[in-house]
């Protein structure tokens, strides 16, 4: 086969806020889970819905913004590509982990969506995480494992990039993360 593609696009609701560490060379790793939802017809007529789970991973200046920025219930639109991890556990069972690895993350939504769905779910909405949508790029090239040196450096600032089936919002200095 000539070409290959590996390419997610997910928009979702984050599970919990992102957990950012730092690997053993100071590069930072945002992990978080996100929320999609699909609503079918059975065959019976009988409405259907299900909630998929996934395991976000965002690196370098895109897991600070992702740390900083995100929280629980936030609505965000992920780009990047899927990885799965195999490994033995201690009983020797064979164990398989899938990943998405964002590249790009848009927050999706108005601050007052942001703020409603944070009163719903009992949370108290910050003044300092702003709800508009805006980008934020990885960079280019892929991470490296943990403890290996980071010297890649980031794509510069917000990308142009949104989903084509949204609306473009009036962005403001104060909606920009970064």
């Amino acid at each position: 086969m000539a070409g290959t593609v590996n390419k997610v696009i997910l928009i979702g609701r984050l599970g919990k806020d992102p957990e950012i560490k730092y690997t053993p060379s100071g590069a930072p790793v945002a992990k978080f889970s996100l929320a999609t939802d699909e609503s079918y017809k059975e065959k019976s007529g009988e409405k259907k819905e299900h909630t998929e789970w996934h395991n976000i991973v965002a690196w370098g200046k895109l897991a600070e913004i992702c740390g900083e920025y995100l929280t629980k219930g936030k609505l965000v639109y992920i780009e990047g590509t899927i990885r799965s991890n195999q490994w033995e556990d201690q009983s020797g069972n064979k164990r398989t982990k899938v990943e998405i690895i964002a590249r790009q993350m848009t927050m999706l939504g108005s601050k007052a969506e942001s703020e409603r769905y944070a009163a719903a779910s009992g949370e108290r909405a910050t003044p300092d995480r702003p709800g508009s949508a805006a980008s934020a790029a990885a960079p280019e090239s892929p991470p490296e494992p943990e403890g290996a040196d980071d010297s890649r450096s980031p794509r510069g600032g917000a990308s142009g990039h949104s989903p084509q089936s949204l609306p473009e919002p009036e962005i403001t200095d104060e909606d920009i993360p970064f």
